[in-house]
């Protein structure tokens, strides 16, 4: 988990739906946002979405919780990186933005959603000392992740596809509409954001290396357990109105008890439950790790 961060801007607590300021880590501008005070918590959202996804729920714990949020490489407002995204460099990227923004001595509650859960285990696995609590959401999971060969060249092969749409003007024109695909429209002060031909790439780069880090996931599991009474917390979504017959609810049970945590799914929800279910989403986030 090598890397440097040093602040590139000062960081200033901010209000939800603000623009925060900047890190560099590794030598790329990271885009940072602090709001709130109290026990800290930090937020990564999922695949090629932006940190301003949780402003639903930051409005809601900023009174009792210093929230810090942040776009990884290409995504939201951050720079690109050179290279791609793994397991152990994520996780790392969460320890670097807390070093960076001043809480690298805190034990935090760390939350992930969709492929960012990935990340939040794996930080919590490596780094129980600055864990106090882990709140998954709507987590990927792969109960059976494997190796896939190729990795170099689906990266480069999603970084020329990246290049070729937004030569095209595809990101512009349909980017914004796309995020139906995780369940919801854009928000008018995000449509820009999914529209960017820099984003578009560094989403399909995630997308082609999701393989890689559910394999990287697995194999740490195996090696590195979750610290002893560490609390988490499942939540899952559902759009069924029979959520007993849907198979993502059975695999996010499943996951919840191997990790010995709360388990609670919420229904009727789409996947992007920072938006759809805030206020139980931050209910979650409170009750795990640090005192209200």
């Amino acid at each position: 988990m090598a890397g440097t961060a040093v602040v590139a801007a000062g960081v200033r607590r901010t209000t939800p739906s603000s623009r925060g300021s900047f890190v560099r880590i590794d030598g790329v501008p990271h885009h940072v946002d602090v709001t709130g005070d109290g026990p800290v918590c930090v937020l990564s959202a999922g695949l090629g979405l932006a940190a301003a996804e949780w402003d639903p729920v930051v409005a809601l714990l900023a009174p009792y919780r210093t929230v810090v949020r942040f776009d990884r490489p290409g995504l939201g407002l951050s720079a690109p990186a050179p290279g791609a995204p793994t397991l152990a460099g994520e996780a790392g990227r969460i320890g670097l933005v807390l070093d960076a923004v001043g809480f690298g001595g805190a034990a935090v509650t760390v939350v992930g959603h969709s492929l960012a859960g990935f990340h939040a285990e794996a930080f919590a696995r490596l780094c129980p000392r600055r864990t106090a609590g882990m709140v998954l959401v709507d987590s990927s999971v792969e109960a059976s992740a494997r190796a896939v060969p190729g990795r170099a060249a689906r990266v480069g092969a999603a970084r020329v596809g990246g290049a070729v749409l937004g030569a095209a003007g595809a990101p512009l024109a349909v980017g914004p509409a796309m995020r139906w695909l995780a369940g919801r429209p854009a928000p008018r002060e995000l449509r820009s954001l999914y529209g960017s031909s820099r984003v578009w790439r560094a989403g399909l780069v995630e997308y082609a290396t999701y393989a890689d880090v559910a394999h990287e996931l697995a194999e740490l599991r195996r090696a590195t357990p979750m610290a002893s009474g560490t609390p988490v917390t499942v939540l899952a979504a559902s759009a069924s109105r029979t959520p007993g017959s849907d198979p993502w609810l059975t695999r996010q049970r499943t996951l919840a008890t191997e990790l010995g945590a709360t388990y609670r799914a919420l229904t009727p929800a789409g996947h992007l439950l920072m938006r759809a279910r805030p206020r139980e989403v931050a209910e979650a986030i409170l009750g795990s790790g640090g005192a209200r």
